[in-house]
């Protein structure tokens, strides 16, 4: 009795192995219709989980979502900055802005803004620029400004309230808005020259859009003379794309695991009717429906987690190019994918054999044997 326990489950696993090389050509289409589905399931969830801070990180490419505005006519102090700076801390970046009416040597009146230039290149890698500042006595120019200002580069003069600063052209910068009217210098410079303070600090806050909520609300709470308000088009827009995307790549995922099921089913069913034989032979011996049912299921199962592991491998893969490809940065491997695909995998197999195992139930082992 233990010699037959023993031996019951290698004999088993060998009868399983026999089935799948005698039939290898349905075993392998079965394989690879779960495959695919495993595959997908992997790249899709791991874009899933993956893709929110990647995509939030390339918003925070397109500028600040939050803006501070000192009443009208006021401006922010150096510790009035810092509480700013505080209140941000790490959910973002933080960068103040000065702005002046200065005229040319010949008249024209020109909007310049005085910024601290590195925080601003960080705040803003989506602007057009030639050339950015290097160095004290230098500025950034917007196209339509240069053509008044400096059109062939170099030095230029620019007066405000009866004061004279000199000049250099260190680039052009293009936006398509604003900017390209405006001259940029250092902050440090521009109050020097004019004595003004930064009367705007555009914020670049990192975080899901409750956590951007939050440090708005934050803001306005602590800084209520100010005018704080989100930039609409931003911030409406990224959570409207990140929304619609996952929903995108869940939907996308249902599908094909769905069309692999039917895939599996008529791999099945197919294998199934074509060894009606076989277990027409299996039932004359003896065997109940349940030890066949046993065999068609092991059989499904051990498809399913093979087929679940080489999709996992291929569609982590498929992920990581995918975010190679899209955001510069490789999405990385989740093993606590894994599970839930190769539960998915194996659960959905299972239920794709019901139907094959209905119809074995039908055999009659006498009629098959005589061929009819």
């Amino acid at each position: 009795m233990k010699r037959l326990q023993s031996t019951g489950t290698p004999m088993f696993l060998r009868m399983l192995t026999r089935a799948a090389i005698l039939r290898k050509r349905t075993a392998i289409a079965a394989l690879c219709a779960i495959m695919v589905a495993a595959t997908a399931s992997t790249a899709m969830l791991s874009l899933f989980v993956d893709v929110q801070g990647k995509l939030r990180k390339e918003f925070r490419r397109f500028g600040a979502n939050i803006v501070v505005e000192a009443k009208k006519g006021g401006s922010f102090s150096p510790d009035k900055f810092r509480q700013i700076e505080a209140s941000v801390a790490t959910h973002g970046l933080a960068v103040p802005f000065a702005y002046a009416v200065a005229n040319t040597t010949k008249g024209e009146a020109v909007v310049v803004a005085g910024t601290d230039l590195t925080l601003a290149r960080k705040l803003n890698p989506w602007w057009e620029v030639s050339s950015w500042p290097e160095g004290p006595g230098q500025a950034l120019i917007g196209v339509r400004a240069a053509k008044i200002i400096a059109p062939n580069g170099g030095r230029f003069q620019l007066t405000y309230q009866g004061r004279t600063l000199d000049l250099l052209s260190s680039g052009t910068v293009r936006t398509g808005a604003g900017e390209d009217s405006r001259v940029y210098m250092s902050l440090a410079e521009f109050q020097s020259w004019t004595g003004l303070q930064p009367s705007v600090v555009e914020i670049a806050a990192y975080g899901s859009s409750a956590e951007v909520t939050s440090l708005l609300a934050a803001l306005q709470r602590n800084l209520p003379g100010a005018d704080v308000h989100p930039v609409r088009q931003v911030t409406e827009g990224e959570a409207n794309i990140l929304g619609k995307t996952r929903s995108t790549l869940l939907w996308s995922a249902v599908f094909i695991v769905f069309t692999a099921a039917l895939c599996v089913l008529a791999t099945l069913t197919g294998w199934i009717f074509d060894r009606r034989r076989d277990f027409a032979i299996m039932k004359a011996i003896g065997a109940s429906d349940w030890i066949i049912a046993a065999f068609v299921a092991g059989e499904s199962g051990l498809l399913a987690c093979i087929g679940a592991l080489l999709g996992f491998v291929a569609g982590t893969g498929i992920a990581a190019w995918i975010g190679r490809a899209n955001f510069h940065a490789p999405v990385t491997p989740r093993l606590d994918v894994l599970p839930p695909v190769l539960i998915g995998c194996v659960l959905v197999t299972l239920i794709a054999t019901l139907l094959p195992l209905r119809l074995l139930r039908h055999i009659q082992p006498a009629m098959i044997l005589r061929g009819e």
